[in-house]
């Protein structure tokens, strides 16, 4: 466990999909590393205390802990149960990469001849905890990709996998040589090659449309931190606790961090990164395209994957355009930045490969193969706009 002088933690109660969990732990209590503490009241996850203290204060979104002076990397056990899925949802398991969906529901799913696919990705630029874990713990990644096969039915598992990560790659192959129906394929160098659709595309040749899931080529697909919780779960009784991360940016050592507690505060990670490196802006939390900003004080939770330091904004005090993709950032945070930098939003424009769903929600036709955008930036220009923010674009 990492050194770090904290005398409380915030465990945050919605660190999923859905609403926030229910508490079921009193004020006063003492809770151990690994216990049960809060459970989900309609779609969500179980989630436990990843340090020992006293439960100091309980509001509708985190239960406060006051630590124990002496910690330890030891944890309560899982009940122990030969039902895999079971273990799955007792360790209050979810998408870390991000979507945070329970991954005891996603695993409930059966694609019998179909395909599991591994995202290997580590799509958003800086981000390496992904890949430092395949190059140390490949194994890890296979046999969690047996235990999903066994509960899916799927009969083919695929690591989707940027050939630049060669270190990962050769590791990965020599851990899924001997295994036949498992096997490697090979991602772009582009973004966002994480995305699902992307991946589904690229390694079953299947175009899915806006708003369609991977079922639809009778595939699931799982983020590489995501099966290394499920084996922690199935092999050590352990529940989703701890977290890796990637901080980098304006700090003065980038370092990853292979299983950190949940609930410590960000600062924390800042000063084992050796501080910041000044001048600096906002703090990220997430990749440059998708994160979003974040306070010194606030906790990482399940799906905290980076964490960011940026330069100071320029200062730009003139008209500007945004242009919205599903692949980057949206207009909330392309606005953020526009303020951030004093500048006036005249103009907002959408990616012309943008189409509603099936429920109305935007999104992109052909994710990654990005279109001209001539068009869109003629428009800003007669709305006014001297210059454009766009939060991710190939042209």
């Amino acid at each position: 466990m990492i050194e770090f002088d904290v005398e409380k933690i915030h465990i945050p109660l919605k660190q999923h999909v859905g609403g926030p969990c229910q508490a079921i732990v009193n004020v006063g209590d003492h809770v151990k590393r690994g216990q049960l503490v809060a459970v989900p009241a309609g779609l969500g996850a179980n989630i436990h205390a990843s340090l020992s203290g006293v439960v100091e204060e309980i509001t509708e979104m985190d239960i406060v802990v006051k630590l124990d002076k002496e910690q330890t990397d030891d944890y309560v056990r899982l009940e122990k149960t030969d039902d895999y899925l079971q273990k799955i949802k007792d360790a209050g398991i979810v998408g870390v990469g991000g979507a945070g969906f329970p991954t005891g529901i996603k695993f409930s799913t059966q694609i019998p001849g179909g395909y599991l696919i591994a995202n290997a990705a580590e799509c958003e630029p800086i981000l390496g905890h992904n890949v430092k874990f395949m190059e140390e713990q490949p194994e890890v990644l296979v046999r969690g990709m047996k235990y999903i096969m066994e509960l899916t039915g799927a009969k083919e598992g695929y690591i989707a996998i940027k050939t630049k990560y060669r270190k990962a790659l050769l590791a990965l192959g020599k851990a899924c040589k001997d295994e036949p129906n498992i096997s490697i394929k090979i991602l772009p160098n582009m973004y966002p090659a994480g995305d699902e659709r992307v991946i589904v595309r690229e390694t079953l040749g299947v175009i899915l449309q806006p708003g369609q899931l991977p079922l639809e080529a009778n595939a699931i697909i799982s983020n590489v931190e995501t099966i290394k919780h499920v084996v922690n779960a199935i092999e050590e009784d352990k529940p989703l606790i701890d977290k890796d991360l990637t901080v980098g940016g304006r700090v003065q050592n980038p370092s990853i961090f292979l299983d950190v507690p949940i609930g410590l505060p960000i600062s924390v990670f800042i000063e084992r990164a050796g501080g910041y490196i000044n001048p600096h802006g906002e703090i990220v939390r997430g990749g440059p395209f998708t994160g979003r900003p974040a306070k010194e004080d606030e906790p990482i939770n399940k799906t905290t994957g980076g964490l960011l330091v940026a330069m100071p904004y320029p200062q730009e005090k003139e008209k500007v355009g945004i242009l919205i993709c599903e692949c980057g950032a949206q207009e909330e945070r392309l606005r953020q930045i526009a303020d951030g930098m004093g500048a006036e939003v005249v103009s907002v424009q959408m990616c012309k490969r943008m189409k509603p769903d099936k429920n109305g929600r935007l999104r992109c036709e052909l994710p990654g193969i990005c279109p001209g955008q001539a068009e869109k930036v003629l428009k800003m220009k007669k709305d006014g706009a001297k210059a454009v923010i766009a939060g991710t674009c190939q042209d």
